[in-house]
């Protein structure tokens, strides 16, 4: 797979996309239809919450809704409180996974580090699901601030994933073998067959254990080196777990009635609840642990109180850390002079966590606008506040809750039109709860949200349209869900009412179903022609190359800036996205389903997060993926930020031209090339722009006969290719014997700030004499460090500096084998060598994009933007 440069013509690959330009900023009016994954999303999600409502439906079948908000007034403080405590427990002993995980992989953090990032992470896992992404991003973020390796890191998530997985299983077995009888009666399975199974499963887990006193390693499949951790490490984490689960389940047992059903044999209809809503990938598991946990109680205390202990589990489990961390960020935010990396990190994620508790809020509000209120609050509003107010404040805070669901999106991308709006219908809505119903605990939860907000207001610095965002399907589908949800709440608080098509006229103060049902109306209507509106706009189109005016632009943004691959967007074969200034772009080109950026954006480094943020949504808003190929490892911040995951390409040299001598014993073989290139009479001559017109024609005929005899054909994207106007943009480096050009190089040297040159285009006559490239490098750098120059790059190296170690992700150990023996594709090695004979340094570059196939679809395409197509990233 040759998607690189040999040693004659530089690395880097990338997509094509057209930008139409418009008010002074390059974008691509490309679109892509709904695609069949999305439709098989929606199925999937319509049969999932089906079989879910159905089961609900029959479960709550002779249980009315006031009798539900009876039994959670009626819970006992106590039991509140031994809940809390219960839940305080729990997260303590969350943190012992991290402290585990970062053990097996043998690094070194803080205990207050690991503590705020593990609340962090399962505060906000548990809440939105996905506890593995959502958790192992924020576990990447925060460790890695404090100095962890992100690969480190990557297999701590993987860890702390397997050990809870394990942990599940483990004592959801213990609870089997100890409540065999009750769940016989639930599951009509013989008691001595699950006592069986229950058995088998601790015995593979003892199995487990003692494999990991007598082995350190264990090969699965034949290919795969697992390490395994200390037996006693083992054995510790399953400690962790048995205090985790038995706490968690003793949060929602202790809000159960008294005497309901015995703790151990709770814990395992808790543990296959869990199991199956994560199973489920609902969020939180919403729906479907509730159904298990309805199904194993129903039959030992009334089916009102199990619900209500239900909805207060939710609220003590799930809503209360993620109101407790989005504080103590914003504490954070409120200390001056947080200097701490971490500290820095932590504040940065306070978007995540304000999005999640929006969308809470959100649907609390319209969940609010679709049950009634209670009987005094009907009384108090009857005296005190006109029924149009009533009425109003009631369709208002729906709308407000509905367009929270949709500004969650922006507040994600930390828009600051999406800030603007979430406080207003915060405040409008917290104002409105009063009259809507004498709603106290919505007030607050609106006042704090609203307050949160306010503290955490530097983190919402983007300037953009809320009305450019566009909604991924799944965001949509959510929607749609809540929406769901709410008219099955509706129906289920007003199953006694017939219902006839005078009620949607009716208005009075006691008439609260034909008020939920007008709510409820508009606010479907209003979401599903938003919902339309976003899918119906995206369209497909063609990728522009951008104009000589926006090609002189971008040249005057790379004479000021450091990089030097920056000029390859002088190529005008990648599209640009300039930033609202036009003091910085991302140059990018579009292969399949793949938008992929070259290096980091270029330019005034302020703007660097906004453009990120930008190109992901472009290449969102058109179904397609982002991935930004060569990323620097300076810069990786702001992608983690953007939820992006980092995979090592390689590594790219670069010699610091003020330790750079042909003088002294390391340089001797590279010096008695020189000299011999000097014997055989080659000349080396640098060519400023004006002089190379009259050239051209000689140095096509270099460059045509290097192709030729390469067998190879022209790359792009990343690299440099012959093209007349993109050679006369910059200085060329040529080599003579005789008077004749036998070589040549084009340079890379942004000249204002004169801190990085590097070689870009290299060719050279077959019959070239041995060493002419080695003496053209060499007399490129001491040209470079006469002018001041910092260092000057090599160019990149493809799979180099991977690990092969046991413990490095899968991504590392497959570029190793590349590296190692895929000469048959591409000379990895040789490349590698060739640079290193310049004793140069080695720094290691990225590519980032989502998770999943994401980086496998995003190499693919990339290799083939570089290589003209697949088939030539396959051949040459």
């Amino acid at each position: 797979m040759a998607h690189h440069s040999s040693p004659s013509q530089t690395e880097n690959p990338t997509p094509a996309v057209t930008p139409d330009v418009t008010s002074g900023i390059t974008s691509v009016v490309q679109k892509t239809g709904v695609s069949w994954r999305f439709w098989l999303t929606v199925l999937l999600v319509l049969i999932l919450g089906a079989m879910v409502f159905k089961s609900l439906h029959t479960l709550l079948a002779t249980v009315h809704y006031r009798s539900i908000v009876h039994a959670v007034k009626h819970t006992p403080p106590s039991n509140l409180l031994l809940a809390v405590l219960a839940t305080a427990v729990s997260y303590l002993s969350l943190a012992g996974y991290d402290v585990s995980s970062l053990r097996y992989v043998g690094a070194k953090v803080k205990g207050t580090t690991i503590g705020l990032t593990s609340f962090i992470a399962y505060a906000l896992g548990n809440t939105v699901g996905l506890g593995v992404l959502t958790g192992g991003t924020i576990r990447m973020r925060l460790y890695t601030a404090s100095g962890v390796e992100a690969s480190q890191v990557a297999q701590a998530i993987a860890f702390n994933a397997g050990a809870f997985g394990l942990g599940m299983t483990t004592f959801g077995a213990i609870g089997l073998l100890w409540g065999a009888p009750q769940v016989q009666a639930l599951a009509h399975i013989p008691s001595w067959l699950l006592r069986a199974i229950a058995s088998v499963v601790l015995l593979g887990v003892a199995a487990f254990i003692i494999l990991c006193r007598v082995r350190r390693d264990l090969l699965l499949f034949g290919r795969w080196n697992l390490r395994l951790p200390e037996a006693g490490l083992a054995l510790r984490q399953l400690l962790i777990s048995a205090v985790d689960l038995s706490a968690a389940a003793a949060t929602l047992w202790f809000l159960l009635p008294s005497g309901v059903i015995d703790l151990p044999t709770f814990v395992a209809f808790y543990a296959i609840a869990m199991a199956l809503g994560v199973i489920s990938h609902v969020p939180g598991g919403v729906g479907v642990f509730e159904a298990v946990i309805l199904l194993a109680c129903a039959n030992h205390a009334p089916t009102s109180d199990i619900a209500a202990a239900l909805l207060l589990y939710r609220g003590v489990y799930f809503l209360l850390p993620l109101l407790l961390a989005t504080i103590l960020l914003a504490a954070f935010e409120m200390r001056s002079g947080v200097g701490a990396p971490v500290a820095r990190a932590a504040v940065k994620l306070s978007p995540w966590l304000l999005t999640a508790l929006t969308l809470v809020t959100g649907t609390m509000l319209l969940i609010s606008g679709v049950t009634p209120a209670t009987r005094h609050a009907e009384e108090l509003l009857r005296l005190h506040v006109p029924l149009f107010v009533v009425e109003a404040s009631h369709l208002i805070g729906s709308v407000a809750g509905l367009a929270m669901l949709f500004l969650a999106r922006g507040l994600l991308h930390r828009l600051d039109a999406a800030w603007w709006a979430s406080l207003v219908l915060t405040v409008i809505a917290g104002i409105l709860a009063l009259p809507k119903g004498i709603a106290i605990s919505e007030f607050i939860v609106l006042f704090l949200l609203a307050s949160l907000l306010v503290i955490s207001r530097k983190q919402f610095d983007r300037r953009s349209s809320l009305f450019s965002q566009t909604f991924e399907p799944g965001w949509l589908i959510a929607v749609a869900c809540v929406l769901a949800a709410c008219g099955w709440i509706l129906l289920f608080a007003y199953r006694d009412i017939d219902f006839a098509d005078r009620m949607w006229w009716q208005f009075a103060f006691d008439d609260y179903a034909p008020r939920s049902m007008r709510t409820l109306m508009v606010v479907a209507i209003m979401a599903l022609g938003l919902g339309l509106w976003q899918l119906f706009r995206r369209s497909t189109g063609a990728a522009e190359r951008p104009g000589e005016a926006e090609l002189q632009r971008a040249a005057e943004i790379v004479r000021k800036q450091p990089a030097a691959d920056a000029c390859l967007a002088l190529m005008g074969d990648k599209s640009l996205l300039f930033s609202a200034s036009g003091n910085s772009f991302i140059m990018f080109a579009k292969h399949n389903r793949s938008w992929v950026a070259l290096s980091d954006p270029v330019g005034d480094q302020k703007e660097w997060s906004e453009l990120i943020w930008r190109f992901i949504e472009l290449a969102d808003g058109h179904g397609g993926r982002a991935a930004f190929y060569k990323v620097r490892p300076q810069s990786l911040p702001l992608y983690l930020d953007a939820g992006l995951r980092v995979y090592k390409l390689g590594e790219e040299a670069y010699v610091p031209l003020d330790q750079f001598s042909l003088q002294g014993p390391r340089r001797a073989n590279l010096r008695h090339g020189v000299n011999r290139a000097e014997r055989e009479g080659l000349n080396f001559e640098m060519l400023a722009v004006e002089q190379l017109p009259p050239l051209l024609d000689q140095l096509k005929v270099v460059s045509d006969a290097w192709l030729a005899d390469q067998d190879t054909r022209e790359k792009s994207f990343s690299l440099g290719g012959f093209d007349e106007a993109y050679i006369l943009r910059q200085p060329v480096a040529v080599i003579r014997r005789e008077g004749k050009i036998i070589a040549f190089a084009s340079l890379m040297c942004p000249e204002v700030l004169r801190i990085e040159a590097a070689i870009d285009l290299m060719r050279q006559l077959p019959d070239a004499p041995p060493g002419t490239m080695d003496f053209l490098f060499s007399q490129l750098m001491l040209y470079f460090k006469e002018r001041g120059f910092q260092h000057f790059g090599l160019g990149m190296a493809p799979m180099s500096g991977m690990k092969d170690h046991q413990l490095a992700p899968r991504w590392q150990r497959f570029g190793r084998m590349l590296f190692m023996h895929g000469g048959r594709f591409y000379n990895f090695r040789g490349l590698r060598n060739f640079k290193d004979k310049f004793d140069p340094v080695w720094e290691a570059r990225y590519l980032v994009t989502k998770g999943g196939l994401g980086p496998l679809f995003a190499f693919t395409d990339t290799a083939a933007l570089i290589s003209g197509g697949l088939k030539g990233a396959i051949s040459k």
